[in-house]
């Protein structure tokens, strides 16, 4: 695409060499180029990726230990992060528009036996599986928003994706709780199969195809067919190796990143910290409020509304600004953007999270009212979405082309440690209590806050000196 070869090679090596085929590119008004979509067009995808990346959680257990429930959403959520290894690269192969819809389709069905599950086994089984398939929205929706939104657009944007895949798990319990009283917890997925079903639909006839190399290579066989004097064509970054050797190096991709650049692995392991946190205090939230403040399941629902209020209050105030600094920054550089200009609101976050669950650590152990811990999420809620979306932007300003694939780089820890860290927190309340227990959490948030300042100084000649080809 006109103008964009740099964006899409800030971290990527240079192999290019002399082809004598005519090249097929984007016009820059050409209507097929997603970046020249109307918005509302955008929009829509946007919508149904962000919808397709909402997962709910379960909200009552099934009769057995409490430990098996999180088990079960361990499971789900460790192949949350596993599956973008596999489904990033594929899109960046085969397009987004085919892996969201084979992908969602199986993910809606799985709803069906998660439902009839008879056991905890096998509810643990089906929801693990279903994980795997739901994770396609976590793995291609930066890269899908990377495709259609320019850079000094795009954080704004992947701010309201965001509520997507953060606000599932918030709103989940409330409205869980809600029908597992007076429905049943089976009706949790019927409900759920039901809206993924819709979802997908929508997918089917409204979902198009974003990913430029993709949409050039299908101009390129329709120029070839249409040439009677048998013209060759090609597009650029155009990838000529055999099918079985393109797929195999691209499932490397993401584990090349995240391994072979220190920024992104420092970041992922950030990002994984707070989402073991945040999956630490989902999980406990009916114990603290149910068994702690005798509030029955609808009242500790409504508790999950403090980190989702934090969430929305980030994108409305904090989001937007992201692209302002980022520009603002830009225009100082004499124009030249660098990846590292949408870090410096990482900071808000890397203060308000350790204070949050100090915050929320001492007033649960003390029992104080309600209000104060619940507005300690929020501001922990405020934190994380800040964080968040400043690092993914971040990765997709340094990996443009393979947005997908570096995202899914940093979602391998995260949804790892977010699943697994739950398991190990009702033995670290046991032992410490929550003021201490949680706050452990606060101070390895705290270790951790200082590594955005430090990017956005040295970033750039970390950047340079592990510049890999991908």
């Amino acid at each position: 695409m006109p103008g964009e070869a740099d964006e899409n090679s800030r971290l990527l090596g240079n192999n290019g060499h002399e082809d004598h085929r005519k090249l097929v590119e984007f016009s820059e008004d050409d209507r097929d180029n997603p970046r020249n979509w109307r918005k509302g067009r955008k929009m829509v995808n946007v919508g149904i990726i962000a919808l397709m990346a909402g997962i709910q959680q379960i909200s009552e257990d099934l009769g057995s230990s409490e430990y098996s429930v999180v088990g079960a959403t361990t499971g789900f959520v460790v192949l949350l992060g596993i599956g973008p290894l596999i489904l990033a690269p594929l899109s960046e192969t085969f397009g987004r528009r085919r892996l969201y819809l084979v992908c969602f389709t199986i993910f809606t069905l799985l709803q069906v036996p998660t439902a009839l599950s008879r056991n905890v086994e096998m509810l643990i089984t089906v929801r693990t599986i279903s994980g795997f398939f739901g994770s396609v929205g976590i793995a291609n929706g930066g890269g899908t928003i990377s495709d259609m939104f320019r850079p000094e657009e795009r954080a704004g944007i992947f701010g309201w994706y965001l509520l997507g895949p953060l606000l599932g798990p918030t709103l989940g319990p409330l409205f869980g709780g809600l029908i597992v009283q007076n429905l049943g917890w089976r009706w949790v997925f019927w409900v759920l199969s039901i809206v993924c079903g819709f979802n997908t639909l929508m997918g089917f006839l409204f979902l198009k195809e974003s990913y430029a190399p993709v949409i050039l290579e299908a101009r390129r066989v329709s120029y070839e067919a249409s040439s009677e004097s048998h013209t060759k064509f090609r597009f650029e970054g155009q990838d000529d190796r055999p099918f079985v050797t393109k797929i195999l190096h691209s499932m490397q991709r993401p584990m090349r990143i995240l391994f072979t650049q220190p920024i992104v692995l420092t970041m992922a392991i950030y990002q994984a910290i707070l989402f073991g946190t945040n999956y630490t205090l989902f999980t406990n939230f009916q114990d603290i409020w149910g068994d702690g403040y005798g509030f029955d399941t609808t009242k500790v629902g409504l508790m999950y509304l403090g980190p989702g209020l934090g969430f929305l209050a980030a994108v409305w105030f904090i989001v937007p600004r992201i692209d302002t600094v980022y520009n603002q920054l830009t225009a100082k550089n004499n124009g030249e953007a660098k990846p590292e200009f949408r870090l410096p609101l990482a900071n808000i976050g890397s203060v308000s999270i350790p204070i949050g669950l100090f915050w929320f650590a001492w007033a649960v152990e003390y029992h104080l009212h309600w209000f104060p811990t619940i507005l300690a999420t929020f501001f922990f809620g405020i934190g994380q979405i800040t964080v968040f979306n400043t690092v993914q932007n971040y990765y997709i300003d340094s990996f443009s082309k393979y947005a997908a694939s570096a995202i899914a780089a940093g979602a391998v820890f995260r949804s790892i440690v977010g699943g697994i860290i739950p398991l190990a927190a009702p033995s670290l309340f046991d032992s410490l209590g929550y003021g201490w227990g949680f706050s452990m959490f606060a101070f390895v948030s705290l270790a951790l806050s200082p590594s955005p300042l430090l990017f956005y100084y040295y970033g750039e000649s970390v950047r340079k000196r592990f510049a890999i080809q991908l």
